[in-house]
């Protein structure tokens, strides 16, 4: 009565189970993302994200260098403004001496295009309510004038040398009028990273503390419901019918059921997000002993990648890499 299949026999040893592995993890998978804030003298650590800084000029790109030889493949900015710089209509997204837009340049000048570098397209860090976008009379996000808003930042952005344009918005049409934004300027080689199913979460609360947010309220008008899941393919194929070059699921962990979704329909790489309330819950719970820090980390990563992420964005990137060449 023995059992005539084993598959334990594949299991036995780390080799055997190298050489049966069905999903792959490797630097090139990771994006780093990054903060920049303007008037810092030195890094300032999130408290809420223990190990992840807000960061100087300086210090970004020394940051953004050693992922870069970490093997990380790409970077993605998010800008800080001080509170005195922000106001209703983000200016500061589209201003040449913005904080993101000068952190894009150094970085571009350090790196040049030796990774893939990507930028926040949306106005939340900048406008003084904290919305995405820019308010109606009564309150509201409006739709349509935020989309001029987008092209302005996109097109400044473009100009400070980013290869990516993260669109994380979530207004109908925002990819359409930046491609065609892009385009018409000469731009034709910028592509665009469409953050198409970014779902409203609890668990977007430590980046509020990241860059800074002014947000009073929520952003459910806008960004998806979290009981459903249908329409998340129709928002990535209308972002890729409008133009975009690849596409995010976000948040990850708590999606991974949209994500396999996602990547077995499209046909464009698909990116996955590990956002901050992620990072924290980890981080927390292994500070309380409670969990293997590391390990907890590689399985998060690779049950993102396995459930269909061609590029996962994490806080870990580089000390991941690091793992990740040491391993070979």
């Amino acid at each position: 009565m023995f059992p005539t299949q084993r598959p334990r026999r594949l299991r036995r040893t780390p080799a055997l189970r190298r050489l049966v592995a069905e999903t792959s993890l490797a630097p090139r998978h990771l994006v780093l993302p990054m903060f920049v804030a303007d008037g810092l003298a030195e890094p300032r650590e999130i408290t809420s994200m223990p190990g992840v800084h807000q960061h100087t000029l300086d210090s970004l790109c020394a940051a953004a260098t050693e992922a870069v030889q970490a093997g990380v493949g790409g970077l993605m900015l998010f800008g800080v403004p001080k509170p005195a710089d922000k106001d209703a209509q983000g200016s500061g997204a589209s201003d040449p001496d913005g904080i993101l837009n000068r952190g894009l340049r150094a970085l571009r000048d350090e790196l040049g295009d030796s990774t893939v570098l990507m930028a926040d397209t949306c106005l939340d860090e900048f406008t003084d309510h904290g919305h995405c976008g820019v308010l109606a009379t009564d309150g509201s996000v409006d739709n349509d004038a935020t989309l001029t808003r987008y092209v302005e930042m996109a097109l400044t952005q473009a100009d400070s040398g980013a290869h990516l344009l993260g669109t994380s918005g979530m207004m109908d049409g925002q990819v359409g009028v930046i491609r065609e934004g892009l385009d018409a300027a000469g731009h034709l080689d910028t592509g665009i990273f469409a953050y198409a199913t970014k779902y409203a979460s609890a668990f977007y609360g430590p980046f509020r503390e990241a860059v800074g947010s002014s947000l009073k309220g929520d952003r459910r008008t806008y960004q998806q419901d979290s009981a459903n899941r249908r329409e998340s393919i129709r928002e990535v194929d209308l972002d890729i019918a409008e133009g975009a070059d690849m596409v995010m699921v976000k948040p990850a962990m708590s999606y991974l059921d949209i994500l396999r979704e996602v990547a077995d329909v499209t046909s464009v790489p698909v990116g996955a997000y590990q956002i901050s309330g992620e990072y924290a819950m980890i981080t927390a719970a292994a500070q309380n002993g409670w969990i293997d820090r590391d390990a907890a980390i590689l399985e998060s990563l690779t049950s993102i990648r396995r459930a269909g992420a061609d590029v996962v964005l994490t806080y870990w990137a580089t000390e991941v890499a690091g793992w990740l060449s040491q391993s070979r």
